[in-house]
């Protein structure tokens, strides 16, 4: 029998897994699981004296002659038949009523004992991908962390209530029975347990098999929607390529897959179903042949027939229903081994022991031989070394690929360098903690992403706890005050999906405000006025020019006439810094930054010239 339960176990492998690690949460919930305890405990006893009314009518009412060899209780001798029959009818609806009332107590408080658990989890596992590296994210499908969130979280609570917590009561009732059945004869019981054997070896082959299946459909429901996901992010992009046949056959391909794999397992759990009722079916035929001849020899009386045929249905309940929420078990432990693989997915990126609140910063930055790759086979940075003084404006400048991005990133600590020090007025940037540095830093990107909120809201998490007229007078800052008062409902106007309702150059303003409120002493800003028109450039580079003032300013850029008033230009190409100076001492060298430059005059020219024969010809 050994084999078979370790079998068993290993057909489950993620039970203990998943106990263990969410045990915190659970042990939260002690209260409720020991009223849903309670109940479970008072449901089995009631399910173990439900058939005991039905035994002493038939021993002492319907066969007056099985009261000789029947259970003796003394004060059902001479007891009026009437009577004994009204006594033991009413008891079949006590132990009924009893059962029911322990059970809704139990189904109740495992219930809210699940919700409040998953609701933890969910939480717990919400606030850990927000602080992964964003190299995870960068890796990671949008769609699969949502599903297991979501998804995956709320199955684990379904299957917690509507299957764990039955097989719970079942499984035990189970042992109750299986005593008393020897208690009142014990060659019956043994025919009755016969084909336990039997049925561990058809649970243990078939389930591990519904596990398998279990995961790899998980797996793929984590991809259909990453793919949907995906498809639905980039809807512009998707119309604008006439895309859409192409990802419909990659979501009909996996969702074909899926189908197929979800119809095997029902197809596996169905098989295991009428395997066992067939076998419960057998076990109870041989104890009603073995019964009736016990209580034509006198060695059994009716109403212990009845009861071990009653048991042996009930006894058999959670094996049928074993093969009834195997699918659905071996789904839940698919979900909880994701959420636990996701939560065991340590951030690159974290508080180092030790780590301090950073002091206000005064923006003196320096990189000292700073190395950096996304794959240690390719450098992206190599040898970087700069020093920026408190309130400088520096240009990063260069071809695209160059490692622009990648440096403010650096600054950031969304990484860490391989190699070399970062060090903000004379500190290493790792000495603090992540949130009071970043706090200290404002950014403005070409794209500055906007949440489907309400524009103070948007304002306001520049600089969470943010009153209102700190959020007014940073919209003013940005110029963007005026519009957003044109809005319908003004500063409590909900925005579309990433501020989809409005134009670009409204939403980098709104961004402008955001980087505003926080007052960092360090501002980024990452081409932020591309792809505007001219009116809308003008008005978002008078609010970066007031934004930036006093403060130490890295700018990426690709137009240059925005990086001539820079205390310091850094022309970065292949990871390294290849000129740096002010623009006059770097148009002075005629090297790649006076190229670059020049080229750009001629471009700028040729197309001012383009426009005004387009106005001629009009």
């Amino acid at each position: 029998m050994s084999r078979p339960q370790k079998n068993l176990q290993e057909s489950l492998p993620g039970i203990d897994r998943i106990v263990q690690k969410f045990w915190p949460e659970i042990r939260k919930q002690g209260f409720l699981l020991a009223v849903s305890s309670f109940g479970l405990v008072v449901e089995i006893v009631a399910q173990l004296l439900e058939p005991w009314p039905l035994k002493f009518i038939f021993d002492h009412i319907i066969v007056a002659d099985a009261r000789a060899i029947s259970l003796q209780i003394p004060m059902l001798k001479g007891a009026n038949p009437m009577v004994l029959l009204t006594v033991f009818t009413l008891a079949i609806v006590g132990a009924t009523a009893l059962r029911a009332a322990a059970a809704y107590i139990g189904l109740v408080g495992m219930s809210l004992a699940a919700t409040r658990i998953v609701t933890d989890i969910r939480a717990k596992l919400y606030a850990h991908i927000q602080r992964l590296s964003l190299s995870f994210h960068n890796q990671a499908k949008s769609g699969d962390l949502i599903t297991r969130v979501t998804s995956d979280t709320d199955r684990l609570r379904e299957v917690m209530v509507t299957a764990a917590l039955p097989l719970l009561v079942n499984s035990l009732t189970l042992v109750g029975m299986v005593g008393v059945m020897f208690w009142l004869n014990w060659e019956l019981a043994l025919i009755g347990i016969t084909i336990f054997p039997l049925f561990l070896i058809s649970t243990v082959r078939i389930t591990k098999r519904i596990h398998s299946l279990a995961r790899q459909q998980r797996k793929r429901e984590g991809a259909m929607a990453a793919t949907a996901a995906e498809a639905i992010g980039a809807i512009e992009v998707v119309q604008a390529l006439s895309l859409e046949g192409m990802l419909e056959s990659r979501f009909s391909r996996q969702n074909q897959k899926s189908l197929e794999e979800g119809a095997r397992t029902q197809q596996l759990s169905a098989g295991l179903q009428r395997t066992i009722e067939l076998l419960v079916a057998i076990a109870t035929a041989l104890v009603l042949w073995r019964g009736v001849q016990l209580v034509l020899q006198k060695a059994a009386t009716p109403g212990d027939l009845l009861v071990f045929i009653t048991y042996l249905k009930t006894a058999f309940k959670p094996t049928r229903q074993l093969a009834k929420y195997t699918a659905q078990i071996a789904k839940a432990i698919a979900c909880g081994e994701r959420i636990i693989d996701l939560l065991d997915t340590v951030p690159d990126i974290q508080d180092l022991r030790g780590a301090i609140e950073a002091p206000p910063f005064q923006g003196a930055v320096r990189f000292c031989n700073v190395s950096f790759a996304y794959n240690p086979a390719k450098g992206i940075l190599q040898n970087l070394n700069f020093e920026v003084q408190p309130g400088q404006r520096v240009a990063l400048v260069g071809p695209s690929g160059g490692g622009k991005s990648t440096l403010v990133s650096l600054l950031l600590r969304l990484y860490d360098p391989l190699e070399g020090q970062i060090l903000i007025d004379e500190h290493d940037l790792r000495e603090y903690k992540l949130e009071s540095l970043r706090r200290q830093i404002s950014i403005v990107l070409q794209d500055s992403v906007l949440f489907a909120t309400t524009v103070r809201d948007n304002i306001a998490y520049g600089s969470l706890g943010a009153t209102d007229p700190q959020i007014f007078a940073a919209a003013r800052l940005a110029n963007a005050h005026d519009f957003i008062m044109a809005l319908p409902q003004g500063y409590d106007t909900i925005l579309g999906e990433r501020g989809a309702t409005l134009s670009g150059g409204q939403r980098q303003r709104i961004a402008i405000a955001r980087a505003a409120v926080r007052k960092a002493p360090i501002v980024i800003l990452d081409e932020p006025t591309v792809g505007l028109d001219n009116e809308n450039e003008q008005a978002v580079t008078e609010a970066l020019e007031r934004l930036t003032q006093n403060c130490t300013t890295f700018l990426i850029t690709h137009d240059l006439t925005t990086s001539q008033q820079a205390d310091q230009i850094l022309y970065i190409e292949g990871g390294k810094i290849l000129e740096r100076g002010t623009h006059s001492e770097l148009m002075s060298l005629g090297g790649r930054y006076t190229t670059l430059y020049q080229l750009q005059v001629i471009i700028d020219s040729d197309r001012s010239n383009q426009e005004g024969s387009y106005v001629l010809k009009a």
